[in-house]
């Protein structure tokens, strides 16, 4: 492994490939040094992609859905799901983005571009959309709420599963979803909740995505989630190049990571590795249909 602010190493590979269910391989960091294009520019290439994916790939994660959750990001994803076979895509308004995009007056227009570009047979989900009350204030939160609601009536409409972003708004994100009806198929990315709320997502048939916060020594909570969830009900994400799992906590995130999170789910929900990798595969093929 690499030491804190370094570009970590690669894991042991799984024995058994898996997808990450959740990544952004549009956004580097400029904080810490980059996973996938260490000499690279600022922008994210064709060529960055297919080397971030052939990298996760020998270590068993073989497929990813890119996730673009701004206008710009969508715009990428639709342009890169059709030049990797390895790669399905998710697009929407990321709540965070919603707030400004309403006060400029652009909200309409913005869902307008969302929908068109969801459309497209090789983006899969709707996503991320959902609330986020922890980087949004009060004063952003109708916005939120309504961006939500529209995002849900997307996923209803065209039939793809919806992603959830749900960041200390748990009731609220519950609430939302009950008064709406949830589309068919609903994913709480990097899910952030306790047993409790693991326990209703669970009952209402949701999927629960579980990202390198459940290797946090500070995670009891989350791992406690983690091992009610039924194994058909788990995917496995990295959110990169954020969410770094243990022991790279401190460098940037990227596909490659993702064994180390599969490896502590498996030991949290008390199966051997083999068993997750099948259910982080299978569930995610029953969600996204064939890469």
């Amino acid at each position: 492994m690499g030491g804190r602010g370094e570009v970590p190493g690669r894991p042991d590979p799984l024995p058994i490939a898996v997808v990450d269910n959740h990544t952004h391989l549009d956004i580097r960091r400029d904080d810490i040094p980059d996973a996938i294009a260490p000499d690279g520019g600022e922008e994210r290439t064709t060529e960055d992609v297919a080397a971030a994916l052939a990298t996760a790939a020998a270590v068993g994660v073989d497929r990813v859905v890119q996730v673009g959750c701004d206008l710009e990001s969508a715009r990428f994803t639709v342009a890169q799901v059709d030049r990797h076979p390895a790669m399905l895509g998710a697009v929407a308004l990321h709540p965070n983005e919603v707030p400004a995009l309403a006060e400029a007056g652009r909200l309409q227009e913005a869902w307008a571009e969302i929908e068109e570009l969801a459309a497209h047979p090789r983006i899969r989900a709707v996503g991320e959309s959902g609330l986020d009350h922890f980087r949004t204030g009060p004063e952003g939160h109708a916005a939120q709420e309504e961006s939500f609601r529209w995002h849900i009536d997307l996923a209803k409409r065209t039939g793809k599963a919806l992603q959830i972003h749900d960041r200390d708004s748990h009731e609220d994100v519950l609430r939302i979803l009950a008064d709406e009806g949830a589309p068919e198929t609903t994913v709480l990315h990097c899910f952030s909740g306790d047993a409790a709320m693991a326990r209703e997502c669970i009952d209402r048939g949701y999927l629960l995505s579980f990202a390198g916060t459940v290797t946090f020594k500070s995670a009891g909570d989350l791992r406690e989630a983690l091992a009610i969830t039924p194994l058909d009900q788990v995917l496995a994400e990295t959110d990169a190049p954020y969410l770094t799992p243990s022991p790279e906590r401190g460098n940037a995130n990227a596909p490659y990571l993702l064994p180390h999170t599969v490896r502590v789910m498996a030991r949290t929900r008390g199966v051997d590795v083999p068993t997750m990798c099948r259910a982080v595969s299978d569930n995610a093929a029953r969600v996204y249909g064939p890469w």
